[in-house]
């Protein structure tokens, strides 16, 4: 497909440091992997000076553990920022890397789920989740499956149209469809695409229903299941775990899931908001907490940040 347009605007001075920025990143990116993940941890005490998302994760722990002590959700936040500081350096990898060079990084497990449905002439949401692995686990899932995926327009315009271009680029037929253009979605699944979809975030009252996010009422989008009865489409959940020996990762297909959509908004929201749990607890110090997840309160209810 024809990449995104580029345009003159964009060399305009006001976009050199953006333009500066990705070339030190992608210098940064062809270090070997072992070296970005090390400065990473290094790096990772100067997200402190982010109080906002700082205290925004640190509250966001305390409601989904309040098994924990302090100290533990003290060491579980320092353990996220480390991991949160990995991102920078993953994403970098994800947009910059060869594909030859990024397929020796990890292992696969799970593709009989995608190759069925491609058997039956199904689509499918590659149901993806907001753990600080997300951009390079896109990236690798793109090495093995063609896919389109969900995509947020960037306020940036430079980072914008680079992280679209590159975006696109881990897949060589695939497409970025804007989060808003639902008929564009609904299209291509059902012409048996699979589409990379995220579920995980708090979007308003509007588009959501309350549910249980580990024991907290959360505001949880009820598209996953519009876009599933729509696309007439599987829910083919997918994972990426980094290895803490900084060997790489381990990318999971789960099954489809099964009976659904159901029709009942509150079970479909909360069936998303289990398996998202179940992840998390695989590796919850890989999860992006400075989210903020329980923004939207029920009625009557005070805010959390």
């Amino acid at each position: 497909m024809a990449s995104p347009q580029f345009n003159r605007a964009l060399l305009a001075p006001r976009h050199w440091p953006t333009w500066i920025g990705f070339g030190f990143w992608f210098l940064i990116a062809q270090l070997p992997y072992s070296w970005q993940m090390a400065l990473a941890r290094r790096l990772a005490p100067l997200l402190r000076l982010n109080k906002k998302r700082l205290n925004m994760a640190r509250t966001n722990l305390q409601l989904c553990f309040p098994q924990k002590n302090e100290q533990e959700i003290e060491q579980l936040l320092a353990d996220n920022l480390q991991s949160t500081t990995m991102a920078i350096f993953e994403t970098g990898i994800g947009f910059f890397w060869a594909k030859s060079r990024l397929r020796k990084l990890f292992s696969i497990t799970g593709l009989e789920h995608i190759e069925q449905a491609k058997a039956e002439g199904q689509g499918a949401l590659l149901l993806s989740l907001h753990f600080t692995t997300l951009d390079i686990g896109s990236a690798m899932l793109g090495v093995c499956v063609n896919y389109d995926g969900m995509y947020s327009p960037h306020k940036n315009k430079v980072f914008d149209y680079v992280q679209k271009v590159r975006r696109e680029a881990y897949v060589k037929e695939g497409i970025a469809i804007s989060r808003d253009n639902v008929r564009a979605m609904v299209g291509q699944l059902r012409k048996g695409r699979m589409i990379w979809y995220a579920p995980d975030r708090d979007l308003g009252a509007k588009v959501s229903v309350f549910v249980p996010f580990f024991g907290v009422p959360a505001a949880t989008v009820t598209a996953t299941a519009q876009f599933a009865r729509m696309g007439r489409a599987k829910i083919i959940p997918f994972s990426q775990y980094r290895r803490a020996d900084d060997s790489g990762y381990d990318v999971v297909i789960h099954a489809p899931f099964e009976n659904y959509p159901t029709g009942d908004e509150l079970a479909d929201a909360r069936r998303i908001n289990e398996f998202v749990e179940q992840e998390i607890l695989k590796a919850p110090e890989q999860y992006l907490w400075a989210q903020p997840r329980f923004k939207t309160r029920p009625e009557g209810e005070a805010k959390i940040y």
